[in-house]
C-alpha cells in the first residue's frame, strides 16, 4: 500500500526528521508544502531522520494551491482537532493523502473539510499530540485497514 504523508507549513526540523524516519519505514512518500520554519538543509532534520533520509521519497511544493492542482482528485483526511469524526471512522485507499497542519497552528481553516476531516482521540481539555507521534498514529492506522500490505 503506498501511503503519502502531507505537512502543510512544518515549524519544527525534529519533527519532520522524525516524520520522515516513519515514511521510509512504512514506504510512504512525504509531501511538505512550504513555507516551512527551516531548511531541509539544516542539520537538525537530518539528525532526526538519521541515517533514513538518503531513502526518503520527499516531494516539495511551493505552496497549497500548487500541491492541490496536482493532487486535489485525490482520497484526502484532513487531520485536525476541529472535528467529529474519528480517524479510525474514516477508510483509508491505496495511495491516500494524510495532510497535517503546523505544529503551532493545525490545518488552515480552508483546508478543514467537514467530509473528509478527522481527528484522534485524546482526553478533553488537551491541544493536541506532537506532530511526529500523530503522523505516525494516523499512518499505522491507514496500513492496518489495508492488512500492512507490503510491510513485513
Amino acid at each position: 500500500m503506498a501511503l503519502n504523508i502531507v505537512l502543510v507549513n512544518p515549524e519544527i526540523p525534529q519533527n519532520t526528521g522524525n516524520i520522515s524516519r516513519t515514511c521510509v519505514v512504512t514506504g510512504s512518500t512525504l509531501h511538505i508544502i512550504k513555507p516551512m520554519g527551516f531548511s531541509l538543509d539544516e542539520k537538525q532534520i537530518r539528525r532526526a531522520g538519521l541515517d533514513y533520509w538518503p531513502d526518503l521519497n520527499l516531494k516539495v511544493y511551493e505552496n497549497i494551491e500548487i500541491f492541490m492542482a496536482q493532487h486535489g482528485g485525490a482520497q484526502m483526511h484532513f487531520f485536525t482537532t476541529k472535528t467529529a469524526k474519528r480517524f479510525d471512522e474514516a477508510t483509508y485507499s491505496d495511495n491516500c493523502f494524510l495532510l497535517f497542519g503546523c505544529e503551532t497552528k493545525g490545518l488552515p481553516e480552508r483546508l478543514r473539510d467537514p467530509e473528509r476531516s478527522v481527528r484522534i482521540p485524546m482526553l478533553g481539555g488537551q491541544r493536541c499530540l506532537n506532530l511526529s507521534n500523530a503522523v505516525c498514529v494516523a499512518a499505522y492506522e491507514a496500513l492496518r485497514q489495508n492488512g500492512y500490505q507490503d510491510l513485513i
